[in-house]
């Protein structure tokens, strides 16, 4: 795992010697993702820079790296788990390695196959290519997005790395927000790929190669989910016995590193499986890392522990409080490229350094909720299809105006908001349920709470065709009756909120404490499988993950394969009217939103003032503005820290 960064003049004149001081200023930026070396590499119009984590190949994986004739050079981000294959098949083909690591294979099977060597990579990747005979710049990401990749392209030249912080170190390129791009975060709690916060940055979508030659840059999938076949005749035992042998596999393929391993374990269906299946195949107990919360409604750390001493690991533990999450929360956020309103992006940050104390690889389960139905929304939406199909006296007339009267808190669970948006979504088209279930800020709340003088001009963006335009994209993405809703709706998880907002977060919050994450689950034949699949495989009545379950029913303990998912709860609302409420009331102050000139500071007050008399739970969307805040505030470097204005 690495940071890469580079510079490529469009019209292909060599770059002034400055060039190389801009890169090396954006790869020192992405120092955390690369501790163990740096490297740096200019010639006629391109330079290449890298920071590295080393994983494979201690010793002889240094980047860039350059082929023996000097033709082909390369900067590399991520690993290719079958570049033993492929090393193997090229060099029967008479290829010659100088290393063992897995970014030669790319520079000899770029050779070989030109830009379809793409189509034999297993991996989680991001590079950049240089071929000098042909004065191309060939560049990729994978198949769904692990590995980063932003570029912008100013003054005739493109410019990319692997994080926007580290573009913007480059003095001469100049950033601004996007007005669009800030409305759907608002609605999406990240910005969907490949819009940025910025107007001029872009991010490389995934399963997409960009190529710049001739002056031109031509951006090309390489790569597509294939649609579900409903119609597929193998029974069950026949398929769980090939999804056992793709995971057994994804999860071997993984567990090759020259540096120490182990598992992310939450006590969940999916993190359980990989660490069992890691366990049978090792020949030393696995290192397994969770963490605990000492609220006993917050904490599933039992579930861990039953996990590991059910498959014999060696076990690591850390217990927080709800409280010292809290005070790491604006910290961490403050650290992300960009802006992320998931609150878990806390657990998972603490989790991701109690494991890079003793690994430098852990794997990890992500990828199965979007593949497998293991979101509670996938029900969601199935139900609100049987929900339309009742007669509108019924559904206007008895059950809406009873959800109207249900409690606003029930524990963790606030059944008047968990029902209204259900209902929300479920008058809304099938394309625009599936992102109207998890929607912060709806278009009218925008209207609301924006600014008039900066929303002017940009009152048409809310419609909901604008405004949700890359989920209907995403829906409408298979031609027309070639896959029922519910299947779209696995697309889309799995295209937009897995890629910008699980893989992001593990990312960033693995990469900040230079730990590399994989996730067997999104191997390539294993989520091609899962894809094909009908839906009933996946989601059986309301019975979610039913295949996936079935599969591996003699590897977990019962205590796990029949829990339900629940993920980091953390206690959003409490700290927003107690111990991050300081914070807030600074960040959200009618001063700060007047001089930002965004915001309605009289909507904004009225929110937090619902919010803190306990009289609706607004975590969602004062939890997105208060991110958006931290967020702006460390882009433009001020210097006061977010922890010093939390409550003691």
């Amino acid at each position: 795992m690495c940071g890469i960064a580079g510079i490529c003049r469009l019209d292909g004149a060599p770059l002034a010697p400055r060039a190389a001081i801009r890169v090396k200023a954006m790869t020192d930026c992405l120092a955390h993702r690369g501790p163990d070396g740096e490297g740096l590499w200019q010639d006629g119009p391109v330079c290449l820079g890298h920071r590295r984590l080393s994983i494979i190949d201690l010793s002889g994986g240094g980047q860039p790296m350059h082929s023996v004739d000097g033709r082909l050079s390369v900067v590399f981000n991520g690993e290719i788990y079958n570049f033993a294959e492929i090393r193997d098949e090229l060099t029967a083909g008479g290829a010659r390695f100088q290393t063992h690591s897995d970014t030669e294979v790319i520079l000899e099977g770029y050779r070989r196959w030109g830009a379809d060597c793409l189509a034999r990579f297993d991996g989680m990747f991001a590079f950049a290519l240089w071929d000098a005979e042909r004065r191309r710049l060939f560049c990729a990401r994978d198949r769904f997005g692990k590995k980063p990749f932003f570029y912008t392209i100013q003054h005739n030249i493109l410019y990319f790395a692997s994080e926007l912080t580290a573009l913007a170190r480059v003095p001469e390129l100049s950033f601004t927000l996007e007005p669009k791009a800030i409305m759907r975060y608002l609605a999406y709690e990240y910005v969907p790929t490949p819009q940025t916060m910025y107007a001029e940055a872009h991010s490389l979508p995934p399963a997409h190669l960009l190529l710049l030659e001739k002056g031109r840059i031509r951006l090309e999938r390489y790569w597509d989910m294939p649609v579900p076949d409903e119609a597929d005749p193998r029974d069950e035992k026949e398929l769980c016995q090939e999804l056992n042998n793709l995971l057994s596999r994804a999860v071997r393929r993984r567990m090759v590193s020259d540096v120490p391993l182990g598992v992310f374990l939450s006590g969940g269906i999916d993190s359980s499986i990989v660490a069992g299946l890691m366990a049978r195949q090792s020949a030393t107990p696995v290192r397994t890392f969770s963490i605990g919360f000492t609220e006993a409604s917050y904490d599933e750390s039992r579930y861990a522990r039953i996990v590991a001493g059910a498959f014999g690991t060696d076990h690591h533990e850390r217990v927080l409080s709800a409280e010292e999450c809290a005070d790491r929360l604006p910290g961490i956020i403050s650290r992300m490229d960009v802006p992320l309103a998931d609150a878990s992006v806390a657990p998972t940050w603490l989790l991701s350094g109690v494991t890079r104390q003793k690994v430098t690889v852990a794997l990890g389960g992500d990828g199965a909720d979007e593949l497998w139905a293991g979101y509670e929304h996938y029900i969601g939406f199935k139900v609100a299809e049987w929900y339309t199909a009742l007669p509108a006296l019924v559904r206007r007339g008895l059950i809406e105006p009873l959800a109207r009267h249900l409690p606003a808190s029930a524990g963790y669970i606030n059944p008047r908001l968990a029902v209204a948006t259900f209902l929300r979504g479920a008058h809304a088209p099938a394309w625009q349920r599936v992102q109207t279930m998890l929607t912060a800020f709806t278009p009218d709340m925008q209207h609301e709470i924006l600014a008039g003088d900066w929303l002017e001009g940009h009152h048409d963006f809310l419609r909901p065709e604008r405004l949700f335009a890359p989920t209907r994209q995403q829906y409408e993405h298979w031609p027309e009756k070639t896959a029922a809703p519910l299947a779209r709706a696995f697309h889309v998880y799995a295209r937009q909120f897995m890629l910008d907002d699980i893989l992001v977060k593990v990312d960033r919050c693995s990469m900040l404490h230079s730990l590399e994450v994989r996730a067997p689950f999104l191997d390539r034949d294993v989520a091609e499988f899962a894809a094909r699949l009908p839906v009933r495989h996946k989601l059986r009545g309301f019975r979610r993950k039913y295949l996936l379950k079935k599969a591996f029913a003699d590897l977990l303990p019962k205590d796990i394969l029949h829990r339900n998912k629940r993920g980091f709860q953390i206690p959003v609302a409490a700290w927003l009217r107690g111990r991050m409420r300081p914070l807030m009331e600074d960040l959200l102050s009618e001063a700060r939103l007047r001089e930002q000139g965004i915001f309605n500071p009289v909507a904004v007050r009225t929110l937090m003032d619902e919010h803190i008399s306990g009289r609706a739970d607004l975590r969602k969307p004062l939890w997105t503005l208060l991110v958006f805040q931290l967020w702006q505030q460390a882009r433009q470097g001020r210097s006061e820290s977010p922890a010093a204005l939390l409550s003691a």
